[in-house]
């Protein structure tokens, strides 16, 4: 591990406030929603798809914890793959993770509103089965994104200590609502179609829940850990345990939840499946729960944590975010006034820009669906550099020491690529043809940035980047042509093993046409030592 500064900004966060930070980035919306959505796409097996997306993100997790800690750099889904692969490669998977990363304040914004509009009907409307914000939603929306950055600008202590009483509140909330679910009411007939789940339709409903359901955007929230690393204190113990430990209490808690919505239904609402699982008038699956079983108290409570849980999520994604932007202009990818630092050196140009463009993500993506499979889609292909990125440091810094090694790195690194293609894959060609004209849009920036002569390296990279082009083609191209929402050319099944072949060859290539890393040029990455 290199100790280093990051660009100036200061080691500020602790262990415990990185692993609360993360959990608290993770648990915002999909505990609200993702376990109606999930049950309704599978069923009683949308417990498989916890855990699957739990194992998968575990997996993806302990890749990063490792070069997280050997490199802590802020906003690391930028600097680790311009150090592993050059500069573009880099931009393409920083502007990926930046732009997807990006939808997540929104997506709470919209959480919030969407469970407010129960009692304001005039915030929202339903379009084509999909809640839309009306023109004043929208005005509220804006209030919030910037209630979001003023929290983020105005004080580092403030934004600890508020963050720390949203994460109190919220698990609090969490822990009381799966308890008093079960206790008042709890069918354990609503699990007997688990065994039946077992089929080829079944596995299909299970993994599109776990893309499109809300399971893996739950888990996005490990990443906090990685781009904040250039802040972190005792780096060996901190990144690690808000890497992983947070996708494990969260796992927890969102198996919890799915286990106590599923139990309290009442077999009458499933009358007529679960597709066509709804509450008649009310935005949000567990306070509608509450009403049906008379527990308004709880109702009352879940409409509080509606608009905290999202929020402290958006805030936090507010936070980690801006350290995107802030390394991509350090890299000269984006204006190099978004490095502007205030006198707490706190990146707040890239804040505002942020808050800027994130409104904007209304327009094509209304609904919280829509927004958080395409947030899933550019999240995962983001991870994919945590595998890639461990097996180039392994094999360019051997002897470099490290003070948290993954045991069995290049089986588990595979595996865990392969879930990333896996989990965009799931995500379906609908969403993914929008991400792929997001590529597009990216690579125009950095055309402009090249033509303009603001990439802070003279060489591309483009022989270390033989890889990311067919890549991302191939990932699409199976997408149109496979069985989550393309032609079903490549029928369910086959698609496994297409895209096992694919990942091998792709990992491959990607560490056969590594940059040669020096410990000079890690250390020059890293800049120098952290105030």
């Amino acid at each position: 591990m290199i100790q280093a500064n990051n660009m100036e900004l200061n080691r500020r966060f602790s262990p415990l406030t990185l692993l609360i930070v993360s959990i608290n980035g993770m648990v915002g919306s999909a505990w609200l929603f993702a376990p109606l959505y999930a049950a309704q796409i599978a069923g009683p097996a949308a417990i498989i798809a916890w855990l699957i997306g739990g194992a998968a993100t575990v997996l993806i997790a302990l890749t990063f914890a490792e070069v997280s800690v050997l490199m802590p750099v802020a906003g690391g889904s930028a600097r680790i793959p311009q150090l592993s692969h050059g500069t573009f490669t880099s931009f393409l998977l920083s502007w990926i993770a930046w732009l997807s990363a990006l939808t997540m304040a929104p997506i709470e914004v919209q959480a919030v509103l969407q469970y407010a509009s129960t009692y304001f009907t005039s915030l929202g409307q339903t379009v084509n089965g999909t809640h839309v914000l009306t023109h004043l939603g929208l005005l509220w929306a804006t209030i919030l994104m910037l209630f979001f950055c003023v929290i983020n600008i105005a004080s580092f202590k403030g934004l600890v200590r508020f963050n720390l009483i949203l994460f109190l509140f919220k698990v609090a909330v969490i822990i009381l609502t799966i308890v008093i679910l079960m206790n008042a009411s709890f069918h354990p007939s609503n699990f007997l179609g688990l065994k039946s789940s077992m089929t080829v339709t079944g596995w299909q409903a299970i993994l599109t829940a776990v893309a499109t359901g809300g399971v893996a955007f739950a888990f996005t929230g490990f990443k906090h850990g990685v781009e904040l690393a250039g802040e972190a204190k005792h780096l060996a113990l901190g990144v690690p345990l808000a890497i992983v430990g947070s996708v494990l209490c969260c796992l927890a808690l969102y198996i919890g939840l799915q286990i106590a919505f599923i139990g309290a239904l009442h077999p009458s609402a499933l009358s007529h499946g679960w597709q066509s699982l709804s509450f008649t008038g009310d935005a949000g699956p567990f306070a509608g729960l509450a009403a049906g079983l008379g527990l308004f108290w709880l109702l009352k409570l879940l409409y509080i944590d509606a608009a905290v849980s999202p929020s402290g999520a958006g805030l936090i994604y507010m936070t980690s975010t801006s350290r995107i932007l802030y390394a991509m202009s350090q890299l000269g990818y984006m204006p190099a006034f978004l490095t502007y630092l205030n006198k707490q050196k706190l990146p707040i140009a890239a804040i505002f820009i942020n808050f800027v463009i994130g409104m904007f993500l209304f327009l094509p993506l209304p609904g919280w669906q829509e927004m958080v499979s395409f947030l899933v889609s550019g999240m995962v292909i983001s991870y994919a550099m945590g595998p890639i990125a461990l097996i180039c440091l392994r094999l360019e810094l051997p002897h470099e020491k490290r003070f948290f090694r993954l045991p069995a790195a290049n089986i588990l690194c595979l595996i865990a690529f392969y879930f990333c293609n896996l989990m965009c894959y799931w995500t379906g060609w609908q969403t993914l043809y929008k991400l792929a004209i997001a590529i597009l849009i990216g690579l125009a920036f950095f055309v402009f940035a090249c033509l303009r002569k603001k990439i802070t390296n003279t060489s591309l990279g483009l022989k270390s980047a033989v890889w990311i082009v067919p890549y991302l083609m191939g990932l699409i191209l199976i997408s149109y042509l496979g069985a989550f929402g393309g032609k079903h050319i490549i029928p369910f099944g086959w698609d496994f093993l297409v895209i096992a072949i694919f990942s091998v060859a792709i990992l491959y290539l990607a560490v056969k046409s590594r940059a040669v890393i020096l410990v000079t040029q890690l250390t020059a990455a890293l800049v120098a030592e952290p105030a």
